[in-house]
């Protein structure tokens, strides 16, 4: 099998509705813009597709594919995912490839190759669950009331733990993470995600506060550039560091913050580590150290790597509204079923051409068959 066609299709992604935030001044939900779905197709008439879902990046993916891709990938045989994963590295030594670009040829070889097997990618990764729980990951509210309220509504959904995107400000954050934990009470898994927002003295107050809550993880609370300053911070706080998310390097660089003693989790994704080869390779490096690997987003991507890897916790769901609103495809329970494949296929959500439209999985039929396969 080879491959003989690589195409880049201009893909209108409409705002997030409502529009919400991460933290003070970061941007945060998406405003309309075109998105990039790259597919490839083959001499034995079987496809692979895979969205690049950041805003602009229609332009930047259809250039890479004229100058780049296109000469590197036809004629090449797409079940060597390995070669090609390499290949596209060795690209970026001169190029200097962007995060979701070092990935999306990866995930759409991973796609191919489950139409190809008649698989959902999930399994031809290893299969470990066919299920796993969500935690409500919230977007920045206005104020502590509206979180107490979020949270909840979240556990009302079903939802059995939350993780809290809050404003960036050391003092007002650990405040309500203690509100929150106060709140809920003890039982509920409770984690903390910091956006980048401090220097080691701020993360060190905010890491005390988390420490004295008992909460699961303490995500991301500087910058990824300096893995001392993540060293120093984990020999002063209690709490579990989570990280190695927006950091580059795949793999090569998350064995360098696990060396250095400073992580207990560690972010993995298809978007930002490489797709799912990069991905399984952290999976398993974290695994050799007993480390758990926790998938980042609520992706369909995110959706196979929770079923594929041994060592995560659970799938990220996304919660920007209040009253808030459960996922498509999570169960009353708080379940996430595994996808049934085959391939990978694409999110819903984006205004597809006719030609993407059978590639689209439906999230909630999804979830579903799922239930009707354990029920018989």
């Amino acid at each position: 099998m080879r491959i003989t066609e690589v195409e880049c299709f201009d893909v209108f992604a409409p705002a997030a509705e409502p529009q919400f935030e991460w933290r003070d001044g970061l941007r945060g939900g998406p405003v309309d813009g075109r998105v990039a779905v790259l597919r490839l197709r083959t001499d034995e008439g079987v496809d692979g597709v895979a969205v690049v879902p950041r805003r602009g990046s229609a332009v930047v993916v259809a250039d890479t594919v004229e100058r780049l891709l296109r000469d590197e990938l036809i004629g090449a045989d797409p079940l060597r995912r390995e070669w090609l994963w390499e290949r596209i590295w060795e690209l970026d030594r001169t190029e200097e490839l962007s995060l979701d670009l070092l990935a999306v040829v990866d995930k759409a070889l991973w796609d191919l190759a489950g139409r190809y097997y008649g698989s959902p990618v999930w399994e031809l990764l290893g299969g470990f669950r066919r299920e796993i729980p969500a935690y409500a990951s919230t977007s920045t509210f206005d104020n502590l009331e509206t979180y107490l309220e979020v949270a909840t509504q979240c556990l009302h959904l079903g939802y059995p733990a939350i993780k809290l995107h809050a404003w960036g400000d050391a003092r007002r954050d650990a405040k309500l993470c203690l509100a929150v934990r106060e709140h809920v009470g003890d039982e509920v898994p409770l984690m903390y995600d910091g956006s980048a927002a401090f220097d080691l003295a701020d993360a060190i107050y905010v890491g005390d506060a988390l420490s004295d809550a008992g909460y699961l993880w303490y995500e991301e609370p500087i910058r990824e550039f300096s893995i001392t300053a993540y060293k120093w911070l984990a020999e002063r706080v209690r709490v579990p560091l989570n990280i190695a998310e927006t950091s580059d390097g795949a793999h090569m660089n998350a064995a360098d913050f696990i060396a250095s003693g400073c992580a207990t989790f560690v972010r993995v994704s298809t978007e930002l580590k490489g797709g799912f080869t990069g991905a399984m390779r952290i999976a398993h490096l974290a695994d050799a150290f007993r480390l758990r690997a926790e998938p980042h987003g609520p992706t369909i991507y995110a959706r196979h790597l929770c079923m594929a890897i041994s060592n995560c916790t659970y799938y990220e769901s996304l919660v920007t509204t209040c009253p808030a609103k459960r996922e498509a495809g999570i169960s009353a329970t708080g379940m996430v079923a595994a996808p049934p494949g085959p391939g990978v296929g694409l999110q819903p959500g984006f205004e597809y051409p006719a030609e993407l439209e059978q590639y689209v999985v439906d999230l909630d039929e999804a979830a579903l068959l799922h239930r009707e396969a354990g029920a018989s």
